[in-house]
């Protein structure tokens, strides 16, 4: 039986990337994202050009009901996934109290209780298969405040501590978890934020999808625990632990909110 990667937020940004960088190295896709049209250029092209099976599925990870049905369907088709990567997320960037709830709600749907439920059920099958990968994606906000995006720096600390928690839990069952905290990445994740990308772009911090991808395969393959890309956002994830908390919180609140201005 063939085995697969199943990859969310796969239709554009980082999760394509993820996707091409794995499809080099011979790996079978399952991709998951909300649009029919990309997910069906994407598999197209990926089997073709590297030789692999890639197949795709529809599912907006902010509505239970669908991840129910898409975990029916995984289990019905009985696919061996070997390795799962929660790569989808929200965010949404300004003062707390002007956010619309239902965005606020979206947003801790799916960077916390889809990712959640993914490493329950396919973590489960993979203990019963005796092994697999499982790779969350936070990020470098996950080590610290983010006063005005201040919901998606949270969810994010929330990746973070629920994949090193799992991380020792699941080791006895031979399934590995890693956890990947990025910097600033160039996708569309900053304009669907409601981010001033112009400011963003001019920034030395910014790294391409496709250096991220390679990097994250990379160390996915070392079974590396914590993968963070580039020494900017490594001394970012340090930073909080030489900086008194009260300084730490002003000094993220100057870093995001003039990204959040337009």
């Amino acid at each position: 039986m063939p085995s697969y990667t199943l990859i969310t937020g796969a239709s554009s940004g980082l999760g394509l990337a993820l996707a091409e960088a794995l499809a080099r190295r011979g790996r079978n896709l399952i991709l998951v994202a909300r649009r029919r049209d990309a997910l069906e250029s994407i598999a197209s092209e990926l089997a073709q050009r590297f030789g692999v099976q890639v197949l795709f599925r529809l599912c907006d990870l902010g509505k239970p009901l669908q991840i129910s049905g898409l975990l029916l369907e995984l289990e019905e088709g009985d696919w061996h996934i070997d390795l799962l990567i929660n790569n989808a997320g929200r965010g949404y960037a300004g003062p707390f109290l002007e956010q619309d709830w239902m965005h606020e709600l979206e947003q801790l749907e799916v960077n916390m209780l889809a990712l959640t439920r993914l490493c329950h059920a396919l973590g489960k099958r993979m203990a019963l298969q005796g092994g697999g990968q499982i790779l969350n994606v936070a990020s470098v906000a996950a080590f610290h405040p983010g006063p005005w995006m201040s919901s998606y720096y949270a969810s994010k600390a929330y990746v973070l501590h629920l994949s090193e928690g799992l991380r020792e839990e699941l080791r006895h069952y031979g399934v590995r978890v890693s956890v990947l905290c990025p910097g600033p990445t160039r996708t569309a994740f900053f304009r669907s934020a409601r981010m001033n990308v112009s400011r963003l772009e001019r920034s030395a911090w910014m790294m391409n999808a496709d250096q991220v991808a390679l990097f994250t395969v990379r160390a996915l393959e070392k079974n590396q625990p914590l993968i963070i890309p580039n020494w900017r956002n490594r001394l970012l994830a340090t930073l909080p632990r030489l900086t008194p908390r009260w300084l730490m919180r002003k000094l993220a609140g100057r870093i995001t909110q003039p990204f959040t201005k337009r």
